[in-house]
């Protein structure tokens, strides 16, 4: 019996810290990190939660700051823009896709967005969080329809979703992730606090998520495998840097030979999903 060889993707996952505030470096550090993750082989490199312009870590001491919140619209990404623009540039320039985080600016107000975008330069996904968390709703505004659309087919890559933060906490929003086929995830999240023992939500610690915030360093980028183990390591949380895995596609048909909950671990004939995937509108 012929047994065809295990299909590999090296991928890059970004540890750095962006370019606080300021459009043009941001962009400009962007397209370095992508050039870099190009030529050390990587077919996609991700970026987190708001790359650029920063995660607004301020929101959570003191939500109200019309100085900083007029800086972050000012120094948002428009998704039709040259910025973005030169971005895409950058991904066909190097013929790697790219899944960018930032926050974008569409007609004065602010949403937490992603875009998948394949080594051609074209925009295959452009969506936002499906609903900002908690303080991040004093600056950010709600997704429509069109945001459950959030896997692609990538030539040379595979089938690539996204989801940011505590979108990750939304069964339902998560199987419809699922049963759009994704065969690799970018789970985008901010820096987060260390738990500090007390009340506080634990659910939004370090150790919980796996990230930290307001104190050097918070970086904790990692890989992680089709049955959850770990693929690839972050580096110490005060350094920039990528981390690089050769992801063997193989091992996500050994998960699902075990366990497939959108197939045979699945009961559709008594638990299903309803979706509506049209975008609102304000004028009908």
């Amino acid at each position: 019996m012929s047994h065809q060889p295990s299909s590999t993707v090296r991928v890059a996952v970004t540890q750095f810290e962006p370019a606080w505030l300021d459009l043009p470096k941001a962009v400009e550090k962007t397209c370095r990190l992508i050039r870099e993750a190009a030529e050390n082989g990587a077919k996609l490199v991700s970026f987190p939660e708001c790359w650029i312009p920063g995660y607004p870590a301020w929101i959570w001491s003191r939500p109200i700051d019309f100085e900083l919140s007029t800086a972050y619209m000012k120094n948002s990404l428009h998704a039709d823009s040259n910025e973005m623009r030169r971005i895409c540039q950058s991904a066909a320039d190097h013929h790697i896709a790219v899944v960018l985080g930032f926050g974008e600016n569409f007609k004065g107000s602010l949403y937490i967005s992603q875009a998948i975008i394949n080594a051609e330069g074209s925009i295959e996904v452009l969506r936002r969080k499906l609903k900002a968390t908690h303080m991040e709703r004093t600056i950010f505004g709600d997704a429509s329809g069109s945001t459950l659309q959030n896997v692609v087919e990538l030539p040379d890559v595979g089938r690539v979703g996204t989801l940011a933060c505590w979108e990750h906490t939304q069964p339902l929003l998560k199987y419809h992730t699922y049963h759009q086929r994704e065969t690799i995830h970018v789970a985008a999240w901010p820096p987060l606090y260390e738990h500090d023992g007390g009340p506080g939500l634990y659910s939004m610690s370090k150790e919980a998520s796996g990230v930290t915030m307001n104190t050097p360093g918070g970086g904790s980028s990692a890989i992680f495998g089709p049955d959850g183990r770990l693929v690839a390591d972050g580096l110490p949380e005060t350094e920039e840097g990528f981390i690089y895995a050769e992801l063997q596609l193989d091992d996500i048909l050994k998960a699902k030979g075990f366990l497939d909950v959108c197939g045979h671990y699945s009961r559709p004939d008594l638990l299903w999903l309803g979706v509506d995937k049209k975008e609102k509108t304000h004028v009908v």
